[in-house]
């Protein structure tokens, strides 16, 4: 398989595996439990937008790995603008839910260009050692400490999950949910955040065992 194509179905499998997670941990908790049948819908369906949209980052660095180092300032509002096709068909979908979204792009698209940007530039890193003729484990431990990758996934976890705070602002509750939409929004991102660093500190010790991060080059600046 190609090796963009590889990567973004790992990043898919990843962010499904935090999808679930949050699920589970949002059946524990009060009032998230009461909204759930409301809520869990939008984040299933959400988690297949944000692996298109990030299949699209990744596919974006690889095609631009030849030419050099390219300039963030003209690929962010191309790659935004493919997104908004992303959240229409998104929308779409929705309609055979009773819920309403309104996406609000004042506060998502800075969440949105900073996880898309750490996306790039993690995946020019990684598909580029991949050229390079490393398989995927050495070309993550060429690149990233166990501890670093653990961070970078923790921080694409929080982004991801302030998005979806946004969007859950938006869900259409029972009249008796309303009053408590933003204690929702405000227990889903708790929910989420706690999930975040676990699961990556899990999945960066999966991805680079001890062994392979002692061997591994220190990363070239």
């Amino acid at each position: 398989m190609n090796p963009a194509h590889f990567l973004a179905r790992l990043n898919g499998r990843i962010l499904d595996a935090y999808s679930r997670r949050t699920t589970t941990a949002l059946r524990a908790a009060l009032p998230l439990r009461l909204a759930l049948p409301h809520l869990e819908p939008v984040l299933a369906l959400n988690v297949e937008k944000e692996v298109q949209k990030d299949r699209l980052v990744i596919l974006r660095a690889c095609e631009l790995i030849p030419a050099g180092p390219p300039d963030w300032n003209e690929v962010l509002p191309q790659l935004l603008q493919a997104t908004r096709e992303i959240d229409r068909r998104f929308l779409s979908r929705l309609g055979a839910f009773p819920v309403d979204i309104v996406i609000r792009y004042e506060e998502i698209a800075p969440v949105r260009a900073r996880r898309m940007k750490l996306l790039f530039d993690a995946a020019l890193k990684i598909l580029a050692a991949r050229n390079r003729g490393l398989n995927l484990r050495r070309a993550l431990s060429t690149n990233y400490s166990r501890e670093d990758l653990a961070r970078l996934l923790d921080l694409l976890f929080r982004l991801y999950a302030e998005e979806v705070r946004s969007l859950s602002r938006s869900v259409r509750l029972p009249a008796l949910l309303v009053p408590l939409r933003e204690l929702i929004a405000r227990e889903l991102l708790d929910v989420m955040l706690r999930v975040a660093q676990p699961l990556a500190l899990e999945i960066a010790a999966a991805a680079i065992p001890k062994a392979a991060e002692d061997r591994a080059p220190a990363p070239e600046s």
